[in-house]
């Protein structure tokens, strides 16, 4: 994450993207943000002819939605909040998505340990009606849960995509997950989806959005991270190259403004003083613990805390996910997990898992980010609407062009938002959908194998040039976008493992560098890869990940130095990785 200023940059030269804007800094459309939902509209724009531009401050994908928990779900608790709209929408894209990028989205077991029969249930109804807690928070109960959930199936009929929910009593509850606490009563399980590397299915709808951009009949889409927007100019929206700072206008008939919870904020430096948003701050914890991990039995551990906030312990990439929180943010201000959260997490494991020691000494990796939730006054933050709206005002250098922003959204429903952020677009410069969003496979889930038979057929396929195992690997990581990294690999004669991280050969970073809009390291650490979320990160990995990221981009000593430091700082403030900034010192050679 970076603020307003310019960044140290590690090169002065203009970007190639940014080029593009500059030597046509006019658009149909200009979409300002680009987290999923803003690029997710740019890509619906682009495939609908539309000229469009997206901009993004820091990296695509770094702010709010850098900050899920990964998972692509219905929201079986927004139920009780009477968001019925929301929930069937949400579970109708849960099921859509598993179809349009199934090399990312997966189906997710999910088991509610259940400690009580009636609990909740006379609460409930006045948190229905008035959105607002009533009295004490409870753990809610069998019955309530039941209820929830039969609701949540009636909205998941979709030709079998994920089976029915189930209900287990304490002894068959106990043999699945034998650390549970043992008063468990009951577990219950049904199906969501898990999405294990939500910036990755980012990239590669901002890759749909630029290739469909390039054979659109009216203009082509252009996109470039780092750019952001500080104010308006000659009737235009002021850009600034946050890189090599150079300042330009661009002119748009539409400006969209999907920043986040940082709406408000963009509005301000538009010329527009805006009310909309009140997110609230949600952390997560990584653990590296074994038992912990064998312990959800291969899947998600999901349940409802006394306070009223969502818990989740989650196996993913072979680490476990643990969040989250819900606690009033200020946008304005960095947002990161602290530790009395970390105690927070610690309490909640123990409180299911009682057997089981966490510490921090397990911690791989920590984040936290702000939800783009709406102003809620003295709502509770677990209870405010995780639904979206779109909010209409005039841009203040030209008040005959319009501006959309918007208020709220959710990684599950990220297709179906923009489909309705796009068609308000369209009628706002009188044009009409051409092409449908709701049947087009995302990326690497083009022609991706969903069987194991497939799956090695595609496999036996592709791996000219490399084994079958790195093949498959390959396959797994970037689905069948991998054809692309195998023939760019193929052109490296030179090409080897990486002695820090073998899992990762050198040509496959170069070619991340060259083809994925890499700016800093932390592009590389934090999003093209899942090194850092891991636990990777070691002092080797950085110092071998900085060489081959700097020689690929041309970086001098000093500004390889730069960006060390950079990355040192943000990742030790953001994410508690510990690094050293300076470059080893080259071991001398023998005579």
């Amino acid at each position: 994450m970076t603020d307003n200023n310019t960044d140290t940059a590690a090169t002065t030269d203009i970007r190639s993207d940014v080029q593009a804007i500059l030597d046509r800094p006019t658009a149909q459309v200009l979409v300002i943000g680009g987290g999923i939902n803003g690029v997710g509209t740019f890509r619906d724009l682009a495939l609908q002819g539309v000229d469009v531009i997206l901009v993004e401050r820091n990296d695509f994908i770094s702010g709010a939605s850098a900050a899920s928990s990964h998972m692509i779900h219905g929201g079986v608790r927004y139920l009780e909040n009477g968001e019925f709209r929301l929930v069937r929408e949400s579970v109708q894209e849960r099921n859509r998505l598993m179809k349009l990028a199934p090399h990312y989205v997966k189906p997710l077991p999910t088991t509610i340990p259940i400690f009580s029969t009636f609990s909740g249930i006379l609460s409930a109804p006045l948190r229905l009606l008035t959105h607002k807690q009533g009295g004490k928070t409870k753990e809610r109960g069998a019955l309530l849960i039941k209820l929830g959930l039969t609701g949540y199936d009636s909205f998941s009929r979709d030709g079998g995509t994920v089976p029915r929910h189930e209900f287990k009593g304490h002894k068959k509850s106990m043999q699945k997950f034998p650390k549970l606490r043992d008063s468990v009563k009951y577990t219950a399980r049904y199906f969501d989806a898990a999405v294990e590397n939500p910036e990755r299915l980012a990239l590669d709808i901002v890759g749909d959005g630029r290739a469909a951009g390039k054979t659109g009949v009216d203009g082509k889409a252009r996109s470039a991270n780092y750019v952001e927007a500080i104010g308006d100019s000659e009737g235009g929206v002021l850009l600034r190259d946050t890189v090599s700072g150079t300042e330009f206008t661009v002119k748009a008939d539409v400006i969209v403004n999907t920043s986040g919870p940082w709406t408000d904020l963009t509005n301000k430096a538009l010329g527009k003083q805006t009310s909309y948003m009140g997110g609230t701050k949600g952390s997560h914890i990584v653990l590296d613990n074994p038992e912990l991990y064998k312990a959800c039995a291969g899947g998600e551990i999901f349940f409802e805390n006394n306070d009223g906030r969502i818990v989740l312990i989650y196996p993913l990439n072979g680490r476990v996910l643990v969040g989250t929180t819900d606690i009033d943010a200020d946008p304005s201000e960095p947002s990161v997990c602290t530790e009395e959260e970390v105690d927070y997490f610690f309490k909640l494991v123990s409180h299911v898992f009682p057997t089981i020691a966490v510490d921090r000494s397990q911690i791989v990796y920590r984040y936290s980010g702000i939800r783009p939730l709406p102003k809620h006054d003295d709502t509770a933050p677990g209870f405010v609407s995780r639904d979206y709206r779109i909010e209409q005002t005039v841009f203040s250098g030209d008040e005959n062009t319009p501006v959309l922003s918007l208020v709220g959204g959710k990684w599950t429903t990220w297709r179906a938002l923009s489909e309705h952020l796009t068609n308000e677009t369209l009628a706002l410069l009188k044009k009409t959908r051409s092409v449908s969003t709701e049947t087009l496979q995302i990326g690497g889930g083009v022609g991706f194998p969903q069987t194991d038979s497939a799956t090695k057929a595609w496999v036996s396929e592709h791996s000219a040039g490399l084994t079958p195992q790195r093949t498959a690997q390959l396959l797994k990581r970037y689905g069948t976008k991998a054809s692309a990294v195998i023939a760019y690999i193929n052109e490296r004669p030179d090409d080897a493992p990486m002695v820090s991280l073998p899992d990762y050969s050198t040509a496959e970073i170069d070619y991340l560098v060259a083809n994925e809009y890499v700016v800093h390291l932390t592009d590389v650490v934090l999003r093209r890869t899942i090194v850092a979320f891991v636990g990777g990160l070691t002092q080797p990995v950085f110092d071998e990940l900085s060489t081959i990221i700097g020689t690929q981009l041309g970086w001098s000593a000093e500004a390889l130095a730069d960006e060390r430091s950079r990355a040192v700082k943000d990742l030790d403030f953001f994410h508690g990785l510990k690094l050293e900034a300076k470059a080893p010192t080259p071991a001398k050679q023998k005579a």
